[in-house]
């Protein structure tokens, strides 16, 4: 069975941090792409961070480079969300969710966003106040 467990989440002040967590199971790890999206209240899903289990690749959406950062422990099938400098914007409901890299590895997922994800995980809410 497929699951992809997000922890981590919580209320933060704005300029703080927190560190999510995506604990992944049932399917081979390193052939897939692992992404971090949110979702705000009325608002679509967006993509904001994904990393390659295979080469290790990491792309970022402009709203968070250098703010936010993604790590992977291929070991553990866990992978990081690193955020810092904390917004009141950045409060969503965050999933983690799996997609299977190809040929051309990371940029085709990175491309079709929420759809190209094949497992997703249940989300997990980070509240930013101001």
């Amino acid at each position: 069975e497929v699951q992809l467990v997000e922890s981590g989440g919580g209320l933060v002040q704005a300029g703080g941090s927190l560190r999510l967590s995506c604990a992944a199971s049932g399917f081979t790890f390193d052939a897939y792409a692992i992404g971090w999206f949110r979702q705000a209240p009325g608002k679509e899903r967006e993509g904001v961070s994904f990393i390659s289990s295979s080469d290790g690749s990491t792309n970022y959406a402009d709203s968070v480079k250098g703010r936010f950062t993604i790590s992977s422990d291929n070991a553990k099938n866990t992978v990081y969300l690193q955020m810092n400098s904390l917004k009141p914007e950045d409060t969503a409901v965050y999933y983690c969710a799996a997609g299977l890299l190809g040929y051309y590895g990371l940029g085709p997922l990175v491309f079709s966003g929420p759809d190209g994800m094949d497992y997703w995980g249940k989300g997990t809410l980070v509240t930013v106040s101001s």
